[in-house]
């Protein structure tokens, strides 16, 4: 017969049995789990290629849509005027949440009206960044149809907000946030850190 373990000495952190098939949730930290984002744009430029509009304006969501959006027209068939949209006073939570240090105005170097509009973020979650651009879009004029591309669609919406493309889907804990980074040359990474305030 096996021998029971051994009882942990005294002052020992135990940790928390964890359930079959699951592993702790991860800290802050560019996953093993989390897949590559060079990757990621290339498989959502993909699956918009063939769908997207030729004359469609692309319009990034404050940073990480925003650096989406100056990448993709040179992977998508057409020619796609690139436009920014600045999200912090528009969202309904904004008295919540307070403003963010760095605040970014929205530029839009084309008519709004009658325009095709392809929204881009990085990461999907709440719905309410995306709530928040629709409304600052339509204070520039009616568009005749906006889509929504994204990178990461990690689930926990709290509107009826759905992404038209996205590069992948991901399960991610209420507690954690899935972070785009920007390096100096240019190149995207994934990253989870822990956050109290994980909805977007």
């Amino acid at each position: 017969p096996m021998n029971p373990p051994e009882p942990p000495a005294r002052g020992t952190e135990v940790p928390a049995p964890q359930p079959p098939g699951r592993s702790a949730p991860a800290a802050a930290l560019p996953g093993p789990g989390l897949p590559d984002a060079e990757a990621l744009v290339a498989e959502l430029a993909d699956r918009m290629r063939a769908a997207v509009a030729h004359d469609a304006c692309f319009v990034g969501i404050y940073s990480g849509g925003a650096w989406l959006a100056e990448r993709l027209p040179a992977r998508v068939r057409g020619d796609h005027p690139v436009g920014y949209v600045g999200v912090s006073f528009d969202r309904d939570d904004f008295a919540a949440k307070g403003l963010k240090p760095e605040v970014k105005s929205t530029r839009l170097p084309f008519d709004v009206a009658g325009a095709t509009i392809v929204l881009v973020d990085d990461v999907l979650c709440t719905g309410r960044s995306v709530r928040a651009a629709i409304n600052e879009l339509f204070d520039f004029g009616r568009p005749a149809v906006i889509e929504l591309a994204v990178l990461v669609d990690r689930g926990g919406r709290e509107l009826p907000i759905e992404a038209t493309y996205v590069g992948t889907r991901l399960a991610v804990g209420r507690g954690l946030s899935v972070v785009l980074s920007r390096a100096d040359d240019g190149s995207l990474t994934l990253a989870t850190e822990a956050s109290a305030d994980a909805g977007r």
